[in-house]
């Protein structure tokens, strides 16, 4: 099977200081929906694994996030992609949970709903938090420069196996083209 799991803000929408809290909020950044769409049809289960402290902040309610998700979903399907599945951590960094990335608790889901382990696995972000909870699960940490990625690049806690590229459309152009 093959698999990627993509972080949502910054990878595939874009971000906001404020965090995104309506679906009129959320925006796609250009390229991602088509990157999608090529993953999609390309053979590829996309999924993702997102903090979203927003709702532990009390700043959306699930129905909210679920609107937010849905416009997704039908962008990402209005231009023939698919997302297979949503795996996300609703606390704050107080809860110390184990599924708040860099911890690996979604990713162990992940693995349990799939049957699989995930070497080889590309995980595409734009934070630290992505990166080293990739390299944790022994799965390839992928950087974009959307988002925070800019600024992240600069960080020296980077794993060092972690591979960087300027969006998700280059991302999926890579992967599709190394087959």
């Amino acid at each position: 099977m093959k698999l990627i799991i993509l972080d949502q803000t910054g990878v595939i929408n874009q971000c906001s200081d404020t965090f995104i809290r309506t679906p009129e909020e959320w925006i796609p950044i250009p390229g991602s929906l088509e990157a999608i769409a090529r993953l999609t049809h390309s053979g590829y289960r996309v999924v993702i694994a997102t903090n979203q402290s927003s709702i532990g902040r009390g700043l959306i309610d699930m129905t909210t996030y679920n609107a937010i998700n849905d416009k997704m979903y039908k962008a990402i399907h209005h231009v023939g992609g698919r997302i297979d599945a949503i795996f996300f951590c609703p606390h704050t960094h107080a809860d110390k949970c184990a599924c708040r990335k860099p911890a690996t608790g979604l990713f162990d889901e992940i693995m349990q709903r799939y049957g699989v382990n995930l070497t080889n696995v590309a995980v595409v972000g734009d934070s630290l938090k992505d990166l080293h909870a990739a390299a944790a699960v022994g799965a390839i940490p992928v950087l974009v420069l959307t988002g925070h990625g800019q600024i992240t690049q600069t960080c020296q806690e980077i794993p060092f196996n972690t591979q960087i590229f300027a969006d998700l459309s280059v991302v999926a152009d890579t992967l599709i083209g190394e087959e």
